[in-house]
């Protein structure tokens, strides 16, 4: 574990500051969304929750405008996390992405092959888990991309995949579950914290997402943990995230099985 020159007061500071810029602020909301759509009639089911969407309706150059920004926006607690690595003497890259040097393209490529197959296990038992929890009426009708069938939906869509995987690896694992280890608490505490907080910023979803999610969360991290580097997750959470959004827009207009 990479040493650490802050005291345990100042690491929780700069927990609560990335994550109130970020995944924590997103994880209140989901939870007030929740309660309102959980006190209001009917089951969750009957509410839907719509992941991408027109920023700017019937005006596609400021919607793809505003689409951007967001991206790029997101990315920004990213940077914010490396830089406090920094600072605290920790290299991010040397945390997030391992090897160095000449081995560090080889790396990449196994790291990609390792995403893929957790991807292909995640995911499969992840439609199954959300088509039983949606019958179930414990988790809401998600939509996972509602655009307009323009030119740049497409790269639209994988571009917010990117961030999604990008911001949620690097500052669910590579900060704060980092973090918590380097001040002292012990693997199985850091990774059930870090899982929580996955599962929280997805109750937008209702309990079927709180809960998968919170099962993914205890995956990746453990994986973390035994990998020592987010690549491999960062390409699972990019695939599966292409798969939710792009493999929605091809497969919705045609299939009768996903709920919508």
């Amino acid at each position: 574990m990479p040493p650490i020159t802050l005291s345990r007061a100042l690491v929780f500071v700069e927990i609560g500051l990335v994550l109130g810029l970020s995944l924590g602020r997103s994880g209140v909301y989901a939870l007030v969304n929740l309660v309102e759509v959980a006190t209001a009639p009917g089951r969750l089911s009957s509410s839907t929750a719509v992941m991408n969407r027109s920023l700017a309706p019937g005006r596609l150059w400021f919607d793809l405008t505003y689409q951007l920004l967001g991206i790029a926006f997101g990315l920004v607690p990213v940077l914010l996390a490396a830089y406090l690595l920094v600072r605290s003497d920790t290299n991010p890259w040397s945390v997030w992405v391992g090897d160095r040097g000449a081995g560090l393209a080889r790396r990449i490529g196994v790291d990609a092959l390792w995403g893929a197959g957790v991807a292909a296990v995640v995911g499969s038992t992840g439609i199954a888990f959300y088509l039983l929890t949606h019958a179930l009426g414990i988790n809401l009708t998600v939509i996972p991309e509602a655009l307009p069938g323009v030119w740049w939906k497409f790269p639209i869509l994988v571009g917010w995949a990117l961030e999604n995987a990008l911001l949620e690896e690097a500052v669910v694992l590579g900060f704060v579950q980092l973090r918590l280890r380097q001040i002292g608490l012990s693997v199985p505490a850091a990774i059930g914290l870090s899982a929580v907080l996955r599962g929280s910023y997805h109750l937008y979803q209702g309990w079927g997402g709180f809960t998968g999610n919170l099962v993914m969360g205890l995956l990746f991290g453990w994986l973390y943990h035994r990998w020592g580097r987010i690549t491999p997750l960062v390409v699972a959470h990019l695939l599966l995230d292409v798969g939710a959004f792009v493999g929605y827009a091809l497969l919705a207009p045609h299939v009768s099985w996903l709920p919508g």
